[in-house]
């Protein structure tokens, strides 16, 4: 880059206004906020109730699928089970073809949590679809998710 410039306040603007990934975590961070509000009574926060969710299938699915699934590293999803371990709502167990790899499994008091879960995360949505096109929004941020990944612009 040739001569590069400090930037000045119109520079702040145009990014304060046009940063996707500035607006995409405020965004993430209010939803974030609102959602652990809705899960608090039941010690819960929005984090933990999309991976309880994500391991809501018919076979306890492997790490590695769960990781990808939310976009976490191994590492930070290790971390993220431990706590719901400890309260018994998920297990996790070695695969069965596969002796190094690990399955997470949905306790039944996991199941029951998520019973009781739902209706709140359902009635948090349908405020929200009151408020904004999230079907439209859910289908645009997959297609930023998509663009990202494949890398382009």
């Amino acid at each position: 880059m040739a001569n590069p410039r400090p930037p000045d306040h119109a520079d702040t603007l145009e990014v304060r206004d046009r940063c996707l990934c500035l607006h995409a975590q405020r965004a993430a961070r209010a939803l974030a906020r609102r959602f652990d509000l809705a899960f608090r009574p039941l010690g819960l926060t929005n984090g933990q109730f999309s991976l309880l969710m994500a391991l809501n299938r018919p076979e306890p699915p492997r790490m590695g699928d769960v990781a990808n699934l939310l976009a976490m590293d191994r590492t930070t999803l290790t971390a993220a089970l431990k706590p719901l371990e400890r309260r018994g709502l998920l297990a996790v167990e070695p695969d069965d073809s596969d002796r190094r790899a690990r399955r997470l499994r949905l306790t039944q008091e996991g199941r029951m949590l998520l019973g009781e879960a739902l209706p709140i995360w359902r009635e948090e949505h349908a405020s929200l679809d009151a408020q904004v096109d999230a079907p439209g929004l859910v289908a645009t941020l997959m297609a930023v998710t998509a663009a990202a990944d494949r890398g382009e612009d």
